[in-house]
């Protein structure tokens, strides 16, 4: 069974990232521990009013999207990234692994000829 965790990168300074199982906990994630973390006072009355309705519906990204575009910061939110384990990456096997990755092949001639190159 493939292993993978969802996660989103807030561009803050310093960016800001949450981690979750899948991208429906990271939703809420993001509407607990972001979106309503907001200063009110930083939201005119009718913005409030639509975010804080978002979140009563559980309309978690009606919530962000919205969070978003009032306060100006992006969300870069990525649905799948896998987590490697000891077993698909065993410290034994590293070396034949190594020495058959494309870094390894000895260059052709073709290659010698790309863009950037001194070949004529």
């Amino acid at each position: 069974m493939s292993t993978g965790v969802a996660y989103a990168v807030v561009r803050t300074e310093p960016p800001q990232v949450f981690l979750a199982d899948d991208v429906e906990v990271l939703q809420r994630v993001l509407a607990v521990d972001l979106v309503a973390r907001t200063d009110p006072a930083a939201l005119v009355p009718e913005d409030l009013a639509t975010i804080r309705s978002a979140l009563l519906e559980e309309r978690w990204a009606d919530a962000v999207v919205a969070w978003m575009s009032l306060i100006g910061v992006e969300v870069d939110v990525y649905t799948y990234l896998h987590i490697y384990s000891e077993q698909e990456l065993p410290p034994d096997m590293i070396g034949a692994q190594l020495q058959f990755a494309p870094l390894f092949r000895e260059p052709s001639i073709a290659d010698n000829e790309s863009p950037g190159s001194d070949a004529e």
